[in-house]
């Protein structure tokens, strides 16, 4: 977060940032495009529901109202995660019309909460008093907390790499310049 300004700014490079975490073994017992079949055959609402509520739980510990699925932007979301299985890049979707998370981890076996509490996990970095990050990147975190931030949608594929690539859309984006998330 940078400081102060005297009309809200939408901090670019605040929601261009990435998180990538780089531990967990990558299994080895099935394909990329098996394990993406399987992602299909397993229940749709069990995995909206592993996100919001991943990310409500933490919303809920500061007091900022739950956010709900919004199927628009997880068709976003899922378009943009196939394009990026190939070579799972931790590179933003073009375009800044939503605030987006993005996620990379070793292996397949990285769920939608596991995804979420790395984000979530920032919170250690972050410094309400001085709205700042103190350390590593806290912005995925203050996204997921964004008060005035109201639907989401996600996608999770396994890579062509047998790697994890997560990518959470939200509307409105969060990460302004000089206004606290909460």
């Amino acid at each position: 977060m940078a400081s102060s300004s005297s009309s809200p700014r939408l901090l670019l490079p605040v929601i261009l940032s990435i998180s990538t975490t780089t531990f967990g073994l990558p299994s080895t017992n099935n394909s990329a495009s098996t394990d993406n079949a399987n992602l299909n055959r397993n229940s749709p609402a069990a995995t909206v529901s592993q996100f919001v509520t991943a990310h409500n739980a933490a919303r809920r510990q500061v007091g900022v109202p739950p956010l709900s699925w919004e199927p628009r932007l997880a068709n976003f979301a899922k378009a943009y995660a196939a394009k990026r299985r190939r070579d799972c890049q931790l590179v933003h979707s073009p375009g800044y019309a939503y605030g987006e998370n993005i996620f990379w981890g070793q292996g397949r076996q990285w769920s939608s909460t596991d995804v979420v509490a790395t984000w979530v996990g920032e919170k250690q970095w972050y410094d309400y008093k001085t709205n700042s990050c103190s350390g590593p990147d806290c912005t995925h975190y203050t996204q997921v907390v964004w008060r005035t931030t109201e639907p989401l949608g996600c996608a999770r594929v396994v890579c062509d790499t047998g790697d994890t690539f997560v990518v959470c859309e939200y509307y409105p984006p969060g990460n302004y310049v000089g206004v606290r998330p909460y």
